[in-house]
């Protein structure tokens, strides 16, 4: 007996992919017998059971509604034979959709995202290019000063960044700087906007205590290394001019153990939570014995956790006058949320309703490194795709699957069905909002994973002396352009990291931090790179048109981007060719060139 149903199939069900509330679908299976019992399980809170008539040449079928709210909702069938043997049919073994399996037992349910109606990102990130800048390593425009005693300032712009571990957790104390700041980055919008940038995103801006600013000390002040919230403004004013937004971290999940709020060390004019039991601090953080043992991000005692449910904390966030608002107020156009999954879904809700009341334009993007409309953080499944909290979330599962199938882990076959999963169970509005980045702060330079030398069996303290060999870059170089390549083709926000385009190199935190080489430019990379993100900005067909993507063998990918009767995947005219594409991974293996 055979049994079929393909949830990317518009044989097997009337729409496909996620689809807004109250919408109705016909589900439809196949079965090469027509005498079966077919049963529809759905989920969604509470089981329901729906009877699938047989209309004809192998085909049952039933008509749904979808709930009236966001939700993620689940279905899977169970058939009977004119015996009364029971047969199970389900998502695919790996869970990536499509067309399914059949099962002996309770299957594993195919996904329908239920999404908000009116959910709608603001344009300019779907049809933007993006540029993320680690402030302290970009551009200065002097030497640094301070008068702090236990950092090191860099004279030497083409410095290595210092490993010093901190004894009590081994992380990189990250206490040196060289200088980066906000007139820096003012300095050279020409260039980026050259390079065909639309969005910046900036790591932390305030006022900490390391070159990294995860570790806030005052969520309402600048970084005075970085320099002043009238140099921010200037920023973004500046910015706005050249047609450039400006986005920026948001680190609420935790502190700096050296800020306002805990004050540790008692730098700050304030009484902080580790200082008193009676600070007005106190009830943010989780003592396990005061002053000494708190709750702190993944045991780093540098970074005390914040109980996000505390009213003081989400009052200081989300007000009128909260941080959220305050610095939209002065010129950013949204916020990227660090570790967004460690984020309660009702502050996160809050926090959604805060920043677009303050400006509705303003965006959302949330740092999740899985499938985001189904991940399991903190013993919960959480949708972050329903409309409610984030506007999109940095693209991982796309840029680890590119990697994946570029460095020979993947084929061309398992990659599209990866690819084509996220784009079934993302809503159009959050799959076309996608941050799609190839490197990043948190990971080894984009040239160094494409070619599998990260160092990691090299010390730490030795990592930033490793260099390419011209063979193995040569390799890494072929790479980075397929990959780019793909990122601008596909649906989402193409992201580069500072530096990437100019050739930079490194291992991961600190060497993937260097500082931007302005003078020895990888005139080649910088060159594809440009005219990668001018052509995305120009082409309305990959900003909005529709998706098809296959294998065309196992080493070739193809995407084709197109309009259907003059419109584009969001229903608007636009006038426009269709975009096709195949890109080729190279066959070459790892290199043991150094």
């Amino acid at each position: 007996m055979q049994l079929y149903h393909n949830s990317r199939s518009l044989q097997c069900r009337s729409h496909i992919g996620a689809q807004p509330c109250s919408s109705k679908i016909a589900i439809r299976f196949f079965a090469s017998l027509s005498n079966l019992s077919v049963t529809l399980r759905t989920w969604q809170g509470k089981e329901n059971f729906y009877s699938m008539p047989h209309i004809g040449n192998g085909c049952y079928e039933v008509e749904i509604k979808l709930p009236d709210k966001p939700a993620l909702f689940w279905y899977d069938f169970i058939i009977a034979d004119s015996k009364g043997k029971i047969s199970y049919y389900g998502n695919a073994h790996d869970g990536l959709g499509g067309e399914g399996s059949v099962y002996s037992h309770k299957p594993p349910s195919f996904q329908i995202t239920v999404y908000d109606k009116d959910y709608t990102p603001p344009a300019f990130l779907r049809e933007g290019t993006m540029y993320q800048i680690f402030p302290d390593r970009f551009h200065r425009t002097h030497m640094p000063k301070s008068d702090r005693k236990d950092v090191y300032l860099h004279k030497n712009w083409g410095d290595t960044p210092l490993v010093r571990p901190d004894s009590r957790s081994g992380d990189n104390t990250a206490f040196d700087f060289f200088g980066g700041n906000l007139k820096g980055i003012e300095e050279k919008l020409p260039y980026l906007k050259d390079l065909g940038i639309s969005i910046i995103y900036l790591n932390p801006i305030f006022k900490a205590r390391s070159n990294h600013r995860y570790d806030t000390g005052d969520y309402m002040q600048i970084d005075p290394i970085l320099g002043t919230e009238e140099d921010f403004s200037s920023l973004c004013d500046s910015a706005e001019k050249l047609g450039i937004r400006i986005i920026i971290d948001g680190v609420f999940s935790h502190t700096g153990e050296d800020s306002v709020y805990f004050n540790r060390y008692g730098n700050y004019n304030s009484v902080g939570a580790y200082e008193s039991k009676n600070s007005y601090y106190y009830s943010w953080y989780a003592f396990r014995k005061f002053p000494d043992e708190y709750a702190c991000w993944w045991n780093i005692p540098t970074l005390p956790e914040v109980n996000k449910h505390d009213p003081s904390f989400q009052n200081f966030i989300m007000s009128e006058k909260g941080v959220a608002r305050h610095w939209i107020n002065k010129g950013a156009a949204g916020w990227r949320l660090d570790v967004a999954d460690e984020l309660p879904m009702d502050f996160l809700r809050k926090l959604r309703r805060a920043v677009k009341q303050e400006d509705e334009n303003s965006i959302l993007l949330g740092e999740v490194w899985e499938d985001a409309s189904h991940k399991v953080a903190y013993g919960q499944m959480r949708c972050y795709c329903l409309g409610d909290t984030l506007d999109s979330v940095m693209n991982y599962p796309l840029r680890d699957a590119l990697i994946n199938f570029l460095i020979g882990s993947w084929d061309a076959v398992r990659t599209v069905r990866f690819i084509q999963s996220l784009q079934e169970n993302y809503p159009t509005p959050f799959f076309y909002s996608a941050m799609n980045l190839m490197g990043s702060h948190d990971r080894a330079r984009i040239l160094n994973v494409l070619c599998e030398h990260e160092y990691n069996s090299i010390a730490h303290a030795d990592r930033g002396k490793m260099r390419l060999h011209p063979e193995t870059r040569k390799l890494a170089v072929s790479r980075f352009k397929k990959m780019l390549k793909l990122i601008t083709a596909l649906p989402g926000v193409p992201c580069i990291y500072y530096g990437d385009e100019a050739g930079l190199e490194g291992a991961a935190d600190p060497f993937c931090r260097g500082t931007f080489p302005w003078n020895n430019i990888d005139s080649d990379l910088h060159s594809t790179v440009r005219n990668y993100m001018h052509m995305r900005l120009s082409r309305p067909v990959l900003q909005t048109g529709f998706l098809s993507i296959s294998a065309s063998d196992s080493d070739t990918i193809c995407i084709n981007r197109y309009l259907v009767d003059g419109k584009d995947a969001f229903g608007n005219e636009i006038d426009d060719e269709p975009y096709y594409i195949s890109v080729s991974r190279d066959r070459a293996q790892k290199s043991a060139l150094l």
